[in-house]
């Protein structure tokens, strides 16, 4: 019975680890504001247009995705400071991929969100 306790007291244990990660990122990465920002707005509107289940899962998806995406992104750029904190051109490509990688996805909701609300709109 001590291996099930202790599987489940370490499972807890990273769910703790992962929300004190969650809510770092949103009290001091002016780029999670934004993105969750964005998000509430997103879901407020999606309410007075009356999206639809499919509509809904699409949105959530999609604020959830750029969120952990931004969080990803603030990770990789927290480790490249740390193993070399002046610049380095190696570095510097690094921490743009990661950017990239949400500025890519960005573009992505801006269509899925065009997609969901221009037929509602117009």
């Amino acid at each position: 019975m001590t291996n099930k306790e202790s599987f489940f007291i370490n499972r807890l244990k990273s769910i703790g680890y992962a929300f004190k990660g969650a809510l770092f990122l949103i009290k001091t990465e002016s780029s999670i504001q934004v993105q969750v920002c964005i998000g509430l707005v997103m879901t407020g509107i999606g309410y007075v247009v009356g999206l639809s289940s499919t509509e809904w899962i699409a949105q959530t998806l999609t604020i959830g995705i750029i969120i952990a995406i931004e969080g990803l992104n603030t990770a990789i750029e927290e480790v490249a400071n740390f193993i070399h904190p002046e610049h380095h051109p190696k570095i510097g490509l690094i921490k743009d991929l990661a950017a990239g990688a949400v500025f890519l996805f960005a573009i992505i909701a801006i269509i899925i969100g065009a997609i969901i609300y221009l037929p509602k709109l117009f």
